[in-house]
């Protein structure tokens, strides 16, 4: 192998990592009526629309609105009170806190399955 080569190849792998630009610490968008929330001890309040809440960090407190389609948390420490759930809710990680006040969803505990505690659980009006 050439140096030039491999010099060249390096150089344009670097260049593609400096034109990404760099996530925001906390992101909350909608993707075909999905909510995505990304970050560290943040406090929310937000209408699922019908779509799925995908909440993925640390010690985040989220009040989901309306109906969610399903709820799924990655993470550590995240605590989620839901109106309703229609399909699942599935937990990863531990620590994770999923409390829905309506509908009949799959409660799935992924970290239950390696040992983690998490609590995912129909509470009152």
């Amino acid at each position: 192998m050439k140096w030039t080569r491999l010099a060249g190849s390096l150089a344009t792998c670097a260049l593609t990592f400096a034109t990404i630009p760099a996530a925001p610490a906390f992101t909350a968008h909608a993707k075909n009526d999905d909510t995505h929330i990304t970050g560290n001890s943040n406090e929310q309040v937000l209408d699922c629309n019908g779509g799925t809440l995908i909440v993925n960090g640390t010690a985040n407190t989220i009040t989901a609105k309306g109906n969610c389609w399903a709820v799924t948390v990655m993470g550590s420490s995240n605590t989620i009170v839901a109106d309703s759930v229609t399909h699942d809710i599935t937990a990863y990680g531990y620590n994770q806190t999923v409390f829905f006040h309506d509908g009949d969803p799959i409660l799935w505990d992924r970290g239950r399955e390696l040992g983690m505690t998490n609590r995912l659980q129909r509470v009152g009006p």
